[in-house]
């Protein structure tokens, strides 16, 4: 089985906290909770400082907890931006409960866990469900629609679930029937010739003017790989096009642009780059464009490796916006919602690398990063709502189990039917 890459709903600043429920919440609660800790207040970690087995039961633990819901079948993601009536975006619910599941099935001991098979089943099903709803078509309304982190991490978790043979027998023709529509609306739903994908499009949905989010586009791009190497029909432009914008993201420095520019960066030096372009700023989303493009045939290990280190040299300037209000705040227009994200995909880009000693040693360092910032409640949350937690925590078990998981699958275009 393949396990096919994740990136995050995270398009938007938190606000005030939100404690989870296990009813519907349709309106956020504006009660605030203790204010987060900041960062320099976490201990710095001594080696082995995470005790990985117990962590793993802590955050499942903490994990079923927070699925909410009147059926108790969800793990919606939270930022500040809602949609119609003030309600949280259902890209966001889907995209949530995608991930959150696929966390609960990375954990070990998944096939005797009849709690997580049960939470997962629930959550499956509202999935499924929920991708008929017209907020889950494929274009999107206005400017600003993040339905495509629910279309991304929806396909990945019906792949996935195909791969491992977790798909019950009664619903295996609805998950590939949803799977191959899935396929086909992020191939439509792709910025037209400029390529890529991004929830913010000034202008106009279908406009090539639009550029594309390399924090959205490299996670899609890997979705697809999957599917193809599932048998579903993926067409050559749109991975063609998505992948050229990621190359003309890369600036010399080795960082990548937030948004990819018309021109290449390559002849681009730090000094002349804009704050969220410049390398601290791409350190959470550098590792996942090399993962990508080397999946692809375009990238190498020596680039993959200096990513890699750029994600702990820059980790501090991740860290200090953990769990904080705004956005994109200088000097490098760092938002909370890349801190986690850009752990997972530093774990999967150390799995690429060929030196099995290097890679152990990686994966120490990575956990002992990710030690300080959990949670009291062995959670993991680089927002401030508490339902968030969820989502946090799953990319949290991926992390620390990465190394046991399948590898992206890889893309060649002359093998693309």
């Amino acid at each position: 089985m393949r396990w096919s890459w994740l990136c995050p709903l995270f398009c938007c600043l938190a606000a005030t906290a939100q404690a989870p429920t296990k009813k519907a919440a349709p309106e956020p609660d504006t009660k605030s909770k203790a204010a987060p800790r900041r960062f320099t207040e976490f201990p710095v970690p001594e080696p082995e400082a995470l005790d990985v087995d117990r962590a793993t039961k802590d955050g499942i633990a903490a994990m079923l907890l927070l699925q909410e819901g009147e059926d108790g079948d969800q793990w919606p993601y939270e930022g500040v931006y809602r949609e119609d009536r003030g309600l949280l975006p259902v890209g966001y619910r889907v995209g949530g409960t995608s991930i959150a599941c696929l966390g609960l099935i990375a954990a070990p001991g998944y096939r005797t866990d009849a709690a997580r098979q049960a939470a997962v089943a629930r959550g499956l099903a509202f999935v499924l469900k929920t991708l008929d709803a017209p907020r889950m078509a494929v274009e999107f309304q206005g400017t600003y629609d993040v339905r495509g982190w629910g279309h991304i991490y929806a396909l990945e978790l019906l792949l996935h679930l195909q791969d491992a043979g977790l798909v019950p027998a009664e619903q295996r023709e609805l998950v590939e029937a949803k799977a191959k529509w899935l396929v086909g609306a992020l191939c439509d739903s792709a910025i037209p010739v400029t390529g890529g994908w991004n929830y913010s499009r000034p202008r106009g949905y279908k406009s090539p003017q639009n550029r594309a989010s390399t924090f959205m586009t490299a996670p899609a791009l890997q979705a697809l790989f999957h599917a193809r190497a599932r048998g579903h029909d993926v067409l050559d432009a749109v991975v063609t096009q998505a992948l050229d914008a990621l190359d003309r993201a890369r600036a010399m420095p080795g960082g990548y642009a937030y948004g990819a520019p018309a021109e290449s960066q390559a002849e681009v030096e730090e000094a002349q780059l804009s704050m969220m372009d410049k390398t601290p700023s791409s350190a959470a989303r550098a590792t996942v464009c090399e993962t990508t493009l080397l999946l692809a045939g375009r990238g190498d290990m020596e680039r993959l490796e200096a990513a890699i280190d750029r994600f702990f040299a820059h980790w501090d300037d991740l860290a200090v916006r953990k769990s904080q209000t705004g956005t994109h705040i200088k000097p490098y227009g760092i938002a909370p919602y890349y801190f986690l994200f850009g752990h997972l995909y530093v774990a999967q880009a150390i799995e690429q690398l060929p030196d099995a000693e290097k890679r152990a040693k990686l994966r120490a360092q990575l956990r002992q990063f990710l030690a300080r910032s959990r949670e009291e409640d062995g959670s993991w949350n680089d927002r401030q709502f508490g339902r968030s937690g969820g989502y946090g925590t799953a990319l949290a078990l991926m992390v620390m189990h990465m190394a046991h998981l399948p590898k992206p699958a890889s893309w060649s275009a002359s093998e693309a039917k």
